[in-house]
């Protein structure tokens, strides 16, 4: 199963950048991280400047996605799942059709209607609101442990 993940922004300290790239290399080349531009908004924006650059931020993401990619969005309203139903989820995809996933980690202002309806599923890790950098961090943690588990291993325990 081939796993993209397009996540708004760059990882900007040293330590989420050493911790993501050890979980990238522990999945063995099935992860590809793709970093999509944050557009800068000025401090005291208005509502109409924050949409503008969701949307700005939403098409980029729309623009590379995969095809035929089962797509997940990380949103704090959708529903949380334990490591191994994660597991579960990832290996019944090829049976539903799909031999690629996508994970979708939006901007710090969230992500447009429009890729909330690109998506197959909405997932949430917690109803608390965490930054971006950790977000991703978490995520490819878990997309490994339910490598792990699918395998059989230790690590998950």
């Amino acid at each position: 199963m081939k796993i993209t993940v397009l996540a708004v922004g760059k990882l900007s300290e040293a330590h989420w950048r050493a911790a993501a790239a050890e979980y990238i290399k522990r999945m063995g080349g099935e992860l590809t991280v793709v970093e999509l531009p944050e557009v800068s908004v000025p401090r005291g924006a208005s509502a109409a400047e924050i949409q503008k650059a969701i949307e700005k931020e939403s098409a980029a993401m729309l623009a590379r996605l995969p095809r035929r990619a089962y797509v997940v969005g990380l949103f704090v309203e959708g529903k949380s799942c334990s490591s191994q139903a994660l597991a579960q989820k990832l290996e019944q995809l090829p049976l539903r059709g799909f031999s690629e996933v996508a994970f979708l980690i939006g901007g710090s202002y969230g992500m447009s209607a429009a890729v909330k309806a690109a998506c197959h599923e909405l997932l949430s890790f917690s109803p608390m609101t965490f930054p971006h950098q950790l977000m991703r961090v978490m995520l490819l943690e878990q997309l490994y442990r339910a490598r792990s588990i699918a395998k059989g291993t230790d690590y998950h325990k």
